[in-house]
């Protein structure tokens, strides 16, 4: 069983996205509905595993990074799917990750 914690789409209280870098998102299938459970990994620029989330029932999920070139990796029952995004500066920075098998 994993151990990465479930997540929403709320921030949670104190995080100032002034000042912190947050690479937030859904996991959506090919008919654009939302993937609860997917196992939600985030590699570095080098392809290295960094974190992992499991996204919630509607599909979000949320890591707290460094700006600089990332990959959201999703993993489900429904497929898997792959997408990058590259802050470059605190703040929330979305990506979808669609899903397919």
């Amino acid at each position: 069983m994993c151990g990465a914690p479930v997540q929403s789409q709320n921030l949670p209280a104190g995080v100032d996205v002034e000042k912190e870098t947050v690479i937030t998102g859904r996991v959506l299938n090919a008919a654009g509905e939302p993937v609860g459970g997917a196992f939600v990994r985030l590699l570095d620029g080098t392809g290295e595993f960094t974190a992992e989330v499991v996204a919630s029932a509607t599909g979000d999920f949320r890591f707290f990074a460094a700006p600089g070139e990332w990959t959201v990796r999703a993993l489900s029952s429904a497929g898997n799917g792959t997408s990058t995004v590259n802050p470059s500066a605190p703040g929330v920075h979305n990506v979808d990750v669609t899903v397919a098998k």
